[in-house]
C-alpha cells in the first residue's frame, strides 16, 4: 500500500500516522532514542500491512493481471493504483474529505520535521508540490508520480509507461481492490488493538 492507504489505515492517531509515513524511509529496527514509542508502532503497523497485503489473494490476483514486462513491477504499481481507488472514492472509507485529510497529513509532517530523514523531507516537499495524497485521485499526477519512482529505481524499466496498462484493466482492479481493502481495514485494527495500545 502507498501514503493514503498507511496513514488512513493507522486511524486517528497522528504518532501511528507518522509511523506509517516514516515505513518506507526508515529501513532496519527503528531507533528509540530517536523516535517515539508510538511512530515506532506505527512503522511496524506500516511494514505488518505491507506483508499482509503481499500475501493476500486478491492482491496475487491483481498482480498477475499485469502483462509482462509491467507484473516485475506489480507491487509498486498495484501500492500506487491502490492509493488512487482509495483517493476517487474516500468518502466511504473517511468522514473527512480527502483534501482536508490530505492538507492535516502534510501539516503533520511539518509539525514533525526534527523526526523526518531528509528523504521523507524531499518527499514532503512532492507531497505539497502535486497535493499529494489527494492528487493521487489525477490520473496525470499518478502518470508522473510513476515516471518518477522509475526514474529512481537503478536499472530500466517500464513505470513511465504502465498507467494506460493500468487504465485498461481498471474495472477488473477496482473489483481486486474492494474485495480486499475491507479485509485489510479489519487486520490493521486488530492489529494496532494488539500491538499498539
Amino acid at each position: 500500500m502507498n501514503h493514503l492507504a498507511h496513514a488512513l489505515l493507522a486511524g486517528d492517531d497522528e504518532a501511528l500516522q507518522l509511523g506509517g509515513m516514516l515505513g518506507d524511509f526508515v529501513h532496519g529496527q527503528p531507533d528509540p532514542a530517536v523516535l517515539p514509542s508510538r511512530v515506532i508502532a506505527g512503522i511496524r503497523l506500516h511494514r505488518a500491512i505491507d506483508v499482509y497485503t503481499d500475501a493476500h489473494p486478491e492482491v496475487l490476483t491483481a498482480k498477475a493481471l499485469l502483462p509482462s514486462p509491467y507484473r516485475r513491477y506489480a507491487g509498486i504499481l498495484l501500492d500506487m493504483w491502490f492509493d488512487r481507488c482509495l483517493a476517487r472514492d474516500f468518502p466511504r472509507w473517511s468522514v473527512q474529505p480527502l483534501p482536508e485529510y490530505s492538507v492535516a497529513l502534510r501539516a503533520l509532517l511539518w509539525r514533525q520535521d526534527a523526526l523526518l530523514p531528509p528523504p521523507l523531507r524531499r518527499f514532503r516537499n512532492y507531497m505539497e508540490a502535486y497535493g499529494l495524497p489527494a492528487g493521487y485521485a489525477d490520473d496525470a499526477v499518478l502518470g508522473e508520480a510513476l515516471g518518477g519512482i522509475g526514474q529512481r529505481l537503478s536499472r530500466a524499466n517500464p513505470l513511465d509507461s504502465a498507467l494506460p496498462v493500468l487504465l485498461e484493466r481498471e474495472a477488473e482492479l477496482q473489483g481486486r481492490f474492494e474485495a480486499f481493502f475491507p479485509e485489510l481495514r479489519e487486520f490493521a485494527r486488530e492489529w494496532i488493538e494488539a500491538h499498539a495500545e
